[in-house]
């Protein structure tokens, strides 16, 4: 026998949390349930990312990046003080290591200031080692918004409040089926079949797959990315004190190799963003051939391979060179050498690229009747997550 909900969300991931709990705030009786493939919350990008709160420095003025980053960052602070869950605002620096970098430096300043950032400031060279002693360049912002946290924690929390409240959660199914009704949706997983009034669907690397249920004809597919880390020796963690991260390349939706202190106090180096054989292919050496197959015919990502080729090669010598990842590093902190790093994580990054080959790097939904599938949540997804998920209940319920 079929059960019934008014709204099922699926994944697990902070953006399907967060909008399950903005879904029972606007709504306190709703029969809610949370699907998730995996056995527990944020096992994919939640909870293999880098722990940084994001300030909304680099995205386009009036972008959903922009004004969901900015917005969710005050909700994100909000609810960790409310739950007492521990953050740092620190601070970071966005530093440019040679000359030819400085207008696009100034280009992130002035996006900065029209996102609405106070307090930013432009550090000269004479004055970089006020706030980083071992960093190297010519100019440099210092964002005093951006901080740190265990986005796992956050996300673990959120899920004993929805359980608290009365949603429900099931672990180890997998969505395979959707068919929209008039009044209803159907869902079928590997195991069950649920109605619903109302679907959510939330996930991440499988988004488009999920997507492509119920729009055979959606224009988009998620390329995985690999992102690998390196971190520095308990003995060198002095080198870096917070935050130290390039000025990126404006064409390519990657920050470039950086620092990241973690709460736990390890200083993370990396990552590289290395085109990955499997949507959930975390070692070097893993091979999902399905979904290898699935990148390789897709004629977005032959348009992006054609184009930065150069760029991928590089990516891939760097996750086989230690020296190669060292002399990136190196632009940054020059002391830093080989000997200073140990092998750290790794994430992936589902990127969604379009059919014209266009690396989309803006919130994305796909909306039905009764259906509203989050097809690309990228960074800053989990500083936005609040508001992220207040647009999406919004949109729901409306």
């Amino acid at each position: 026998m079929k059960k019934h909900y008014d709204v099922i969300v699926a994944g697990a991931g902070i953006v399907g949390l967060s909008s399950a709990l903005k879904l029972h705030g606007k709504k306190p009786g709703l029969k809610l349930l949370i699907i998730e493939k995996e056995n527990g919350v944020s096992k994919h990008q939640t909870g293999n990312n880098s722990g940084v709160i994001h300030s909304g420095i680099y995205y386009k003025p009036g972008s959903l990046k922009a004004v969901n980053c900015t917005r969710g960052y005050r909700m994100l602070l909000d609810f960790c003080d409310a739950n007492e869950i521990q953050y740092d605002i620190c601070g970071k620096l966005i530093v440019a290591t040679n000359e030819q970098e400085i207008p696009a430096l100034m280009n992130l300043y002035e996006r900065g200031e029209e996102n609405g950032l106070k307090g930013l400031k432009i550090i000269e060279t004479g004055k970089l080692k006020d706030f980083e002693p071992n960093v190297s360049g010519v100019k440099a912002i210092h964002v005093p918004q951006t901080g740190i946290i265990d986005y796992k924690i956050v996300s673990e929390k959120i899920h004993e409040l929805l359980t608290r409240k009365g949603a429900e959660f099931i672990f180890n199914e997998r969505i395979d089926y959707i068919n929209e009704k008039t009044d209803s949706v159907e869902i079928g997983t590997n195991k069950e079949f649920y109605d619903a009034k109302l679907l959510l669907t939330c996930c991440g690397l499988q988004s488009d797959r999920i997507a492509r249920l119920n729009n055979k004809n959606l224009g988009l597919r998620i390329i995985p990315f690999r992102g690998e880390y390196y971190k520095i020796k308990k003995d060198k963690s002095s080198l870096v004190r917070n935050l130290i991260y390039p000025v990126p390349d404006p064409q390519f939706p990657f920050l470039g190799v950086h620092y990241t202190r973690k709460m736990n106090g390890e200083i993370e180096a990396g990552p590289n963003a290395v085109f990955a054989f499997g949507r959930e292919c975390y070692g070097k050496f893993d091979i999902n051939p399905k979904d290898l197959a699935e990148s390789l015919v897709w004629k977005g990502f032959l348009s992006v391979a054609g184009r930065f080729w150069k760029t991928g090669l590089m990516e891939f010598y760097r996750s086989f060179s230690k020296p190669a990842f060292t002399r990136a590093l190196q632009k940054l902190t020059p002391c830093i050498t080989e000997h200073d790093l140990e092998p750290g994580g790794a994430g992936i990054r589902a990127q969604a690229c379009g059919r014209d080959g266009k690396l989309i790097d803006d919130f994305l939904f796909v909306e039905n009747k009764r259906v509203l599938h989050v097809c690309n949540a990228p960074s800053p997804a989990a500083t936005s997550y609040f508001s992220i998920g207040e647009t999406i209940a919004t949109k729901l319920l409306s």
